[in-house]
């Protein structure tokens, strides 16, 4: 799993960061960021990989757009669900078909901060001479899959922030840069079962989408069954490389979004907080609302979304289907929200429904 140190990458942008926003709003005029690569070209290459993805994951087509877009918006992704709905294997797949080196770590209550980032070993040369080595962890990968990441302790869950955040670890003294592109696909349990503990807001707000998945219909279920369990094992190819898959981030990452797109992705943030909230559900049931990482979120899903149908530009509609996955983790509800049995889906339907945006400009 892990290798000796050598020559680090140079890390990304915080997609996080909050000069992201004012960014896209200052870039109305010019995509000229992604080199060669066209909304048309872009579009085309999502097409092939989910193509390609599809040839080996039954269904969850929506959980396979929501990990292509944390890819493409460098962003991370949390997924919900019980064990054995496949999310291992999505990883897999989705790094061998984007041409992208992975890793797996599983979380366990023992498991040691030093065993995702790596550590110091004393290494011993052929003249005997004894130094320190950095032996690299998992992390240093393309597309890490962090598995049950809610069953860790606080201390090693912590030890993915920087990483998430930063795109490095710091480690023996030293920052190491990651790969790039960077993706952590977070896997949690249904807080309901055994050994299970929330995860902290602060965490929580490092990914940039939230999804759940659930079980597959009968007829998925009979394909994945069969799939499964016969001599032939369904194998995916790559259709991509890294470079293009970092002309596509940068091609994002240019896209333009009018001021009142932007408007109304800030006006779905504010609304999520009871105190300035005109949303009587958000008062009602809401404890917190979410932080301007919301905002950048909706944003950055948007501008991958509208280059997934070959638009060069960002609408509301775009911001609209990103919603759920982007707020979800960022609003916490309160007791009475449990009492009634509101969860914070039922929320983020009733901001969009009652948020409007206004006029373009």
């Amino acid at each position: 799993m892990t290798t000796s140190d050598s020559t680090d990458q140079s890390a990304s942008a915080d997609p996080g960061a909050p000069q992201s926003v004012g960014a896209s709003a200052s870039s109305q005029g010019s995509m000229s960021s992604g080199g060669s690569m066209t909304p048309e070209r872009f579009a085309e290459v999502a097409q092939r990989i989910e193509r390609e993805i599809a040839k080996v994951i039954v269904g969850q087509t929506g959980l396979v757009r929501d990990a292509l877009i944390c890819l493409l918006a460098e962003g991370h992704l949390l997924i919900e669900g019980v064990p054995g709905l496949g999310k291992t294997q999505l990883v897999n797949t989705i790094a061998s078909v984007a041409g992208l080196d992975s890793n797996r770590i599983q979380f366990t209550p023992d498991l040691m901060p030093a065993d995702i980032v790596g550590t110091q070993v004393l290494v011993t040369d052929e003249s005997g001479g004894r130094s320190f080595r950095f032996e690299k962890g998992p992390v240093f990968t393309s597309l890490l899959l962090a598995d049950e990441i809610n069953r860790a302790t606080p201390k090693t869950q912590a030890a993915l922030l920087e990483a998430m955040q930063e795109r490095q670890v710091t480690a023996g003294g030293q920052t190491r840069k990651l790969a790039r592109p960077f993706l952590v696909l977070a896997t949690q349990n249904p807080i309901e079962q055994e050994g299970t503990y929330p995860l902290p807001e602060a965490q929580l707000d490092r990914f940039l989408l939230k999804a759940r998945v659930g079980m597959p219909s009968a007829e998925e279920l009979v394909d994945i069954v069969a799939r499964t369990t016969g001599s032939v094992t369904p194998h995916a190819s790559a259709v991509t490389e890294a470079t293009e898959i970092m002309s596509m981030i940068s091609l994002a990452r240019s896209v333009p979004v009018p001021s009142h797109v932007i408007r109304y992705a800030v006006d779905l943030v504010l609304a999520t907080h009871p105190q300035s909230s005109t949303v009587d559900v958000v008062g009602n049931y809401v404890r917190f609302g979410s932080s301007p990482r919301g905002g950048q979120a909706l944003l950055l899903a948007a501008k991958v979304t509208a280059l997934l149908d070959a638009r060069p530009s960002v609408s509301v509609d775009d911001i609209k289907a990103v919603a759920p996955m982007a707020l979800r983790h960022r609003v916490g509800l309160g007791y009475e929200a449990v009492v009634d049995d509101v969860d914070t889906d039922s929320i983020i339907a009733a901001l969009l429904d009652g948020v409007t945006a206004g006029p373009a400009v």
